[in-house]
């Protein structure tokens, strides 16, 4: 039986896109400092596990404001890398950032829904997506992964960061803070990923906790089966 709570946080999410984007929008100048304190770890490491070789096909979903995406296009200076995200500034901001940095590299960033990807099926050999699943309802995450499955190519990989769940007083200050801007902070979805990753079709073949300064994130791979 679902929880007055579970409840409550997933009708919220079912129409929480939209503030979402407004959110991502205003905030993208600032959101790199987020990604400078909390995140770099968690990036270096997804690479290394992710096995991505230069001359690929990649996507990340959900660029922020780009410091993935310039990382993936500094490794695949040979190959094709393609981002979307919802705020249409943030989509901005990456594709001009990587421009300038990348003058000569097959890279394209555009706003797009992650529930509806415009490309067709199995164009890519990696897809890298981090810090999103926990701005999504349920039903959306389903529904993003399936396209996720559907771009990729056989025996391709998704490699995912997630919000760990590892730390209680971390769990619980987070809570607090999801319940006050929840359109920014959505809600952690560590435990439950695995699941909904097998039950979309694809198989986790590793996993990895990581933490930088207070900040808890868990990295899983898994491969279109």
């Amino acid at each position: 039986m679902q929880t007055a709570v579970g409840y409550q946080t997933e009708r919220l999410h079912k129409t929480i896109a939209k503030r979402t984007k407004r959110v991502y929008d205003h905030l993208a100048p600032m959101y790199p400092a987020s990604t400078y304190f909390f995140h770099r770890k968690a990036h270096k490491i997804a690479l290394e596990m992710s096995g991505v070789r230069n001359g690929m096909n990649v996507l990340e979903v959900a660029t922020g404001s780009g410091e993935m995406f310039r990382q993936l296009v500094r490794m695949n200076p040979s190959g094709a890398t393609c981002g979307v995200d919802i705020s249409p500034r943030m989509a901005a901001r990456t594709q001009s950032h990587a421009r300038k940095q990348f003058p000569k590299a097959s890279l394209h960033c555009q706003a797009v829904d992650c529930r509806s990807l415009p490309y067709r099926d199995g164009s890519f050999d990696q897809i890298f997506c981090c810090y999103l699943f926990e701005l999504l309802s349920t039903d959306d995450i389903y529904q993003t992964m399936e396209e996720m499955y559907r771009v990729l190519k056989p025996r391709g990989v998704l490699t995912s960061i997630l919000i760990g769940q590892q730390v209680e007083f971390f769990n619980r200050a987070y809570l607090v803070a999801a319940s006050v801007v929840p359109a920014f902070w959505g809600r952690q979805m560590d435990h439950s990923a695995p699941s909904i990753l097998e039950a979309t079709g694809f198989r986790v073949t590793g996993e990895r906790l990581v933490k930088q300064s207070f900040y808890p994130s868990r990295i899983l791979t898994s491969i279109k089966s």
